[in-house]
């Protein structure tokens, strides 16, 4: 009876362990690049193709790439605002869309890389948009801003493909610049907010709230969304975690050397609070911590640096545009990683190639299992 008892207690705990081991198999399935969806939507409908795509387009906003980080990020958006949620994923349709009609690249369109451009246009139409909430009007510069940027990807991309430079949000900038040109702030059809220098001195303000000054660390990641709200901010965080724990690690940490960066010239406090000091700071450092090049401490130095460059730049560039009424958007933080893209000496020896980029724990992975291959060989060749 001993020996039955034990037996059935050995066969439990190899069930539990079993159990657990597949819920751990399932978790790390939805992590990552998840590549393994692509395989099994091969043979599926075009419209659940076409929604993988669209989801994949969301998360290259924040340089991830899960479709399930996607449907959460969808998820947040519609929390903060159900018409910005409408906006977003019409752009990224539409942009979408447009690529597949004139015959763009189908592992560039499969991989989201012409939707992201187009949600952040659509985005920053709906926040600077004066007529307010479900004003249907929007949804015709919308649609053609989104494909606008399917035609600019594939212009830059044939220029910056020569250096091994990322296209990036450049269309994105580039678009929504146009768009706030043409329209102008008193247009009767499309009017819109100007924006304010982030330099401008807040007569009422005398002393800073340090809570906020917090929070805004936070919201610095929900803004790359133009989102302004902490629930759904920290629900964004949570997908950039379920893709990588080691770009939501540096997403916080460059928004806030963003908000430390925007502290130390005296920007306006709405900039702190809302989040807006630390956007392009998280950019640039997501970008470099891990990304585009591997993860070291050389490269985690270089990533804090990328971030002050970019929040500081950004600073220059919104009181510079500030005064025509114009947003600097994230021309900051594309500039400068372009820039750190373009580094030489021993940094360069860490770069990743584009066509290479994964999550930064597969990139560090990767890097050692070739400089262990190359360690092996060096030591037979010796012998």
């Amino acid at each position: 009876m001993w020996m039955d008892t034990k037996t059935e207690m050995e066969e439990a705990s190899r069930s539990r362990a079993s159990f657990s081991q597949r819920v751990l198999n399932g978790l790390l399935l939805c992590t990552g690049d998840m590549d393994h969806l692509d395989k099994s939507m091969q043979d599926k409908l075009f419209v659940l193709q076409l929604a993988v795509w669209g989801l994949r387009g969301v998360t290259r906003v924040i340089l991830a790439n899960n479709p399930l980080s996607g449907a959460l990020i969808l998820a947040a958006l519609y929390w903060a605002s159900p018409w910005q949620g409408l906006l977003g994923t019409l752009g990224v349709l539409a942009s979408t869309l447009t690529a597949v009609v004139i015959g763009q690249d189908s592992a560039e369109v499969s991989g989201g890389h012409h939707g992201f451009n187009g949600m952040l246009v659509s985005l920053l139409m709906g926040v600077f948009s004066s007529a307010g909430d479900w004003y249907w009007w929007l949804l015709l510069p919308v649609c053609l801003g989104s494909a606008t940027c399917v035609f600019l990807y594939s212009a830059l991309s044939s220029v910056l493909d020569r250096w091994d430079l990322p296209v990036a949000v450049f269309p994105f900038n580039i678009t929504i610049l146009l768009y706030l040109l043409c329209t102008g702030p008193d247009n009767p059809y499309f009017p819109h907010h100007t924006a304010t220098p982030p330099g401008a001195l807040d007569p009422n303000g005398t002393e800073l709230i340090v809570v906020e000054v917090m929070r805004g660390s936070l919201l610095g990641v929900g803004q790359i969304f133009a989102c302004e709200a902490l629930g759904p901010t920290l629900l964004i965080l949570g997908a950039v975690l379920l893709y990588s724990p080691l770009l939501a690690a540096h997403a916080l940490l460059g928004s806030a050397v963003g908000t430390l960066a925007g502290l130390s010239t005296a920007v306006h406090h709405e900039f702190l609070y809302s989040g807006l000091s630390g956007l392009n700071g998280a950019l640039g450092c997501m970008a470099v911590g891990g990304l585009f090049f591997t993860f070291n401490w050389r490269t985690h130095l270089l990533a804090i640096a990328s971030a002050f460059l970019s929040a500081y730049a950004d600073i220059a560039l919104s009181n510079l545009l500030g005064t025509v009424g114009l947003p600097a958007c994230s021309w900051a933080a594309t500039l400068t990683t372009t820039l750190m893209l373009l580094l030489t000496g021993c940094l360069a020896a860490y770069r990743i190639p584009i066509g290479q980029v994964m999550t930064p724990e597969r990139n560090l992975y990767s890097r050692s299992r070739w400089e262990a291959g190359n360690t092996t060989e060096r030591q037979s060749t010796d012998v």
